[in-house]
């Protein structure tokens, strides 16, 4: 009696690991141990030079989905472009901040309607800790559904929603509003509610590397996970819950990758530093669903004028259509899907506890 009870806790116990182990990619019938990848590009709208960007991205290279930033001016000729190409990935790029100091735009709602969310120029604030101690939660609903809205009356029925900066992330009472819209309009949420292996990995990796500096770290001590993931599971259930899918994890870190004298490089130099940077950190994904965040852009003449971060968007953009990265993927057997096929597969899913 003793062997079968010890037996049975065992089993027990390997199903109950099973079960945990079980991966969001997996439940959407993704084979086990699979590495399912969305290759996104942010800021589509933006600029005409940040549409192109996405355009070349995922027409020429291996990048399969995007997002718009509604309250931007060149949202229009993305919207054309869209009505050409109605398959493309296409989201809503919630926008809550205008960080750029000559070139700003402001709220959808108008200032009467969202006060707190503007600054004394009349946009939105540039950084996301002005959201943060200004914003009230009901004015970021009221935002972030007029922008929702604004795509609708445009004919533009969005993929998934995901947020410009993380600012819908910063407090709890935003992020409520921001699931809140996806589980009402059954429109799939970004939200890494797995294991996130990849970015605790670089969060802790950005910690050490900030102690280092201020020499602080000393090898071996505790780095503990990024505060932001606290909780991350059970509200990845309840989005599950709600029939949405759910990623297993995030990547986010190219826009922190800083090639030396990026300035004074060629093109193919760019190219090979990106390319090279891209394979080893998605080498590093562990299996399940995860979205890949780039900023591709074909920066012309006059976008210096908006930043000077134009030839590290330009990086992503060589980096996916650099064959190399293509058949890289291809070799290590990466399986590239998109949020409408995620949100088709949860779908024919029902309703799963």
């Amino acid at each position: 009696m003793k062997k079968i009870s010890v037996a049975l806790l065992f089993t027990i116990y390997t199903t109950l690991c099973f079960a945990q182990a079980q991966t969001y990619a997996e439940k959407l019938g993704y084979p086990k141990g699979a590495r399912v990848i969305i290759l996104h590009v942010d800021d589509a709208g933006m600029s005409h030079d940040s549409n192109d960007g996405v355009i070349k991205a995922t027409s020429l290279g291996v990048a399969n989905s995007t997002s718009v930033m509604m309250p931007c001016p060149w949202v229009p000729e993305f919207k054309a472009y869209l009505d050409k190409h109605p398959t493309l990935d296409a989201g809503l790029h919630l926008t809550l901040t205008s960080e750029w100091d000559n070139y700003r735009w402001g709220p959808l709602a108008g200032k009467a309607e969202v006060p707190r969310l503007v600054d004394k120029q009349g946009a939105m604030w540039p950084s996301v800790i002005s959201v943060y101690f200004n914003a009230k939660p009901d004015e970021v609903d009221k935002e972030i559904r007029a922008q929702y809205d604004r795509a609708i009356t445009m004919g533009f029925k969005p993929t998934h929603l995901d947020s410009h900066m993380g600012t819908l992330f910063a407090k709890p009472a935003f992020m409520e509003k921001y699931i809140q819209l996806g589980i009402e309009k059954q429109v799939p949420v970004m939200f890494p509610g797995g294991d996130d292996l990849f970015y605790r990995a670089e969060a802790k990796a950005a910690t050490i590397a900030k102690l280092k500096k201020e020499n602080k770290y000393t090898p071996g001590m505790a780095i503990p996970d990024p505060a932001e993931l606290a909780g991350v599971k059970a509200i990845g259930e309840k989005i599950w819950a709600a029939g949405l899918p759910v990623l297993d994890d995030l990547h986010n870190s190219s826009y922190d990758w800083n090639m030396p004298d990026i300035a004074h490089k060629t093109d193919q130099q760019i190219r090979q530093w990106y390319t090279n940077h891209y394979i080893e950190s998605i080498g590093r994904l562990s299996p399940g669903l995860t979205m890949v965040i780039m900023h591709c852009t074909n920066p012309g003449d006059t976008f210096q004028y908006i930043t000077n971060e134009g030839k590290k968007r330009k990086g992503d953009l060589l980096a996916m259509t650099d064959p190399r990265l293509c058949a890289f993927l291809k070799q290590k057997g990466f399986i590239l899907t998109t949020w409408r096929e995620v949100m088709e597969r949860r779908v024919k899913l029902g309703k799963v506890e």
